[in-house]
C-alpha cells in the first residue's frame, strides 16, 4: 500500500506538467499560426480592436451569463470551433484521475410528503457542472388523466408516469440536456436537472393522497421542492435558471415559471434570472375534426379534459390571475390566453403540425390515405397555429408533422429560415443580455414587446410554407403501420395532396412544384 502511494505521488506532478503542456499547446497554437500569417500588422489590428471595444461590450464579455466563453467572435464558424473544444477536452482526458461522469443521478425528495400519484416519493435527476452559474430544469411530458377511470387506466398501462418505484438510477441527457458541445453548443456545461413527470396533472396540482382520494396530484409542489433542494447545491449562486419542458411539461413551464421566480425572490435570491422554454405545449382551443364524447385522454379535447382535470387535481393556474380564478382555470392552461399574464421572458417551440394536437382533434394518420376534408383541416391547423404565434416575441415553429423537439438528438438539424433551434435560443439569450445592459436592470417585460433581433441573430422564426413537411430539414417521415421511410412526395400523396390543384393555386407548372418538393424547397 505504501509503495503504491509513492508511485501515485511521484506521478502526480508529472501528470500535471503534461496537462499544462497540452493546454498550452492547444491554446497557443492557433494564435501562433495567425501571427505567422498576419505578422505585426495583425498584432496591431488586434490591439486596436481591443482599444476600441466599448465599455458595454467589455462588461458583457467579463460578466457573460450565457456562457463562460464569448461566442460572438466565432459565430461564423461555430461547427469548427466546437470540434476544437471537443478535441481539447479529449486531449486533456488522461489528466483526469476520474472518468468524467456524464450521467444524471437520481435523488428522491427529502420532503417525503410531496409524492407521485401513487404516494411513492417524487424526485429528480441531476448532473452538476462545477463552476457554472447556469441551471436548466426540465419538466418531462406525458399527457394527463382527469378522472378516476382515466387515471386507473393510466396506472395500468403507463405506471412510470404515476409512480417512482421503477425509475432507473441514472439518465443520459440528450438535446438541450446533452453534456456534449457538438450536440448542445450553448447549454452543454450548465447544471442539468431532469424532473420526471409522475403527477399526471400538467404540473399544476397541489393535492396529497388521502383516505378519500386514491391518487395524489402534486405537480406544482414537486417543482417547488426540487427548487428548494437545488438551493443547497449551488442554485442560490446561479445567474440564470431556465425552466424548460416538452408537451405537458411545456404547459407546466407556462403554469410555473412565475411561481419559481417568486419562490426565489421570497427567499432572497433576487439575482437569479428566471426564464421559460415551452416545447410542444401550445395547444389550440379549436373545434375537433370529429367530435367525440370525453371518454379517454386521447380523443377528449384539451379544453374539456383540462376543465374536468382542474376539479379533480385541485390544480393551480398561471400568473397574475391565480387568486380566485380556479373556475376559469381552463382558459389559463392554454398559451394563447396565459401569455399576457406571465411576467418572465419565455420562448415557444412549436411544430406547426403537431401530432398531439392532431390526435386530440381526431385526425389519425394511419396507413389509409387522408380524405380531402382531413387534408384541408390539417392545412387550416397550420394556418391557425401560425396566426396565434405571430405576436410571441421569441418563437421557433417549423412546418413539420412531429411532437417534441428540445430533447431530440437531431434538434440541431431542424432549421427555420436557415437558423437552427440551438442558434435561435442563443440569439434569444443574447437579446435578453443586450436589453438588460441597455435598461440597467433585470426587466420583466422582455416578452411584452418584440425587441429587434441582433444582426444575423434572429429569435422569432416561423415557417411560411403551407403544408406539412414543406420544410426540407423536417425529421424523417415513417409510415405508421409499416415503419418504412417516406419521401416528401409519398407523404403528401398519402395525405391526399393534389399536385395539379396545388400548382394551380400557386400559379406554377405542376412539374415545377414536383421539382421543388423533391429538392425540399
Amino acid at each position: 500500500m505504501q509503495s503504491l502511494s509513492v508511485v501515485r505521488g511521484s506521478a502526480g506532478p508529472s501528470a500535471v506538467r503534461s496537462c499544462l503542456l497540452l493546454l498550452f499547446i492547444h491554446m497557443s497554437a492557433p494564435g501562433e499560426a495567425k501571427r505567422a500569417h498576419g505578422g505585426r500588422a495583425q498584432t496591431r489590428r488586434v490591439q486596436q480592436q481591443q482599444q476600441q471595444q466599448t465599455p458595454a461590450y467589455r462588461e458583457r464579455v467579463e460578466g457573460a451569463e450565457s456562457f463562460p466563453l464569448d461566442f460572438t467572435a466565432v459565430e461564423g464558424n461555430m461547427d469548427n470551433f466546437m470540434v476544437q473544444i471537443k478535441n481539447l477536452a479529449q486531449s486533456l482526458y488522461p489528466c483526469s484521475a476520474q472518468k468524467l461522469d456524464q450521467e444524471m443521478k437520481l435523488h428522491f425528495l427529502q420532503n417525503t410528503s410531496v409524492t407521485c400519484n401513487d404516494g411513492s416519493p417524487a424526485g429528480y435527476y441531476i448532473k452538476e457542472s462545477k463552476g457554472s452559474k447556469r441551471w436548466l430544469l426540465f419538466l418531462e411530458g406525458g399527457w394527463y388523466c382527469f378522472n378516476r377511470q382515466t387515471c386507473d387506466s393510466r396506472y395500468e398501462t403507463m405506471r412510470r408516469l404515476m409512480s417512482s418505484t421503477k425509475w432507473p438510477q441514472t439518465r443520459t441527457g440528450t438535446g438541450i440536456l446533452s453534456p456534449q458541445p457538438e450536440e448542445n453548443p450553448h447549454w452543454w456545461n450548465a447544471n442539468m436537472v431532469f424532473i420526471p413527470y409522475c403527477s399526471s396533472d400538467v404540473w399544476s396540482g397541489a393535492t396529497p393522497k388521502t383516505d378519500q382520494s386514491d391518487y395524489a396530484f402534486m405537480g406544482s409542489l414537486i417543482i417547488k421542492e426540487v427548487v428548494n433542494e437545488l438551493l443547497t447545491k449551488g442554485l442560490n449562486n446561479a445567474k440564470i435558471l431556465l425552466l424548460a419542458g416538452s408537451s405537458a411539461g411545456g404547459t407546466g413551464v407556462l403554469l410555473n415559471v412565475d411561481h419559481v421566480a417568486e419562490q426565489l425572490k421570497s427567499q432572497g435570491h433576487r439575482g437569479v434570472q428566471v426564464r421559460g422554454l415551452a416545447d410542444s405545449g401550445w395547444f389550440l382551443d379549436n373545434k375537433q375534426y370529429k367530435f367525440t364524447d370525453c371518454l379517454d385522454t386521447i380523443s377528449c379535447a384539451p379544453t374539456e379534459a383540462i376543465k374536468r382535470g382542474i376539479r379533480y387535481w385541485g390544480g393551480l393556474v398561471a400568473g397574475e390571475l391565480q387568486t380566485g380564478s380556479r373556475g376559469r382555470g381552463v382558459e389559463l392552461f392554454l398559451w394563447i390566453q396565459s401569455l399576457p399574464h406571465i411576467k418572465k421572458p419565455g420562448v415557444v417551440v412549436q411544430w406547426l403540425f403537431d401530432e398531439a394536437q392532431l390526435t386530440v382533434d381526431n385526425i389519425h394518420l394511419t396507413g389509409q390515405p387522408v380524405h380531402e376534408g382531413q387534408w384541408r383541416y390539417i392545412q387550416n391547423l397550420g394556418q391557425e397555429l401560425r396566426s396565434t404565434l405571430q405576436d410571441v416575441p421569441a418563437m421557433f415553429a417549423p412546418a413539420c408533422l412531429s411532437h417534441e423537439l428540445i430533447t431530440r438528438t437531431h434538434w440541431n438539424d431542424i432549421q427555420v429560415k436557415g437558423t437552427s433551434l440551438p442558434r435561435a435560443l442563443h440569439c434569444w439569450d443574447r437579446s435578453l443580455q443586450v436589453n438588460k445592459h441597455a435598461n440597467g436592470s433585470h426587466s420583466n417585460n422582455h416578452h411584452r414587446s418584440r425587441t429587434p433581433p441582433l444582426r444575423g441573430c434572429p429569435h422569432h422564426l416561423i415557417d411560411s410554407c403551407p403544408w406539412p413537411h414543406c420544410n426540407p430539414t423536417c425529421p424523417t417521415i415513417r409510415d405508421q403501420l409499416t415503419g418504412q421511410e417516406m419521401s416528401v412526395i409519398q407523404f403528401l400523396k398519402h395525405l391526399g395532396f393534389d399536385v395539379q390543384k396545388m400548382a394551380q393555386e400557386q400559379g406554377m407548372d405542376p412539374r415545377t412544384l414536383l421539382g421543388m418538393l423533391n429538392n425540399g424547397n
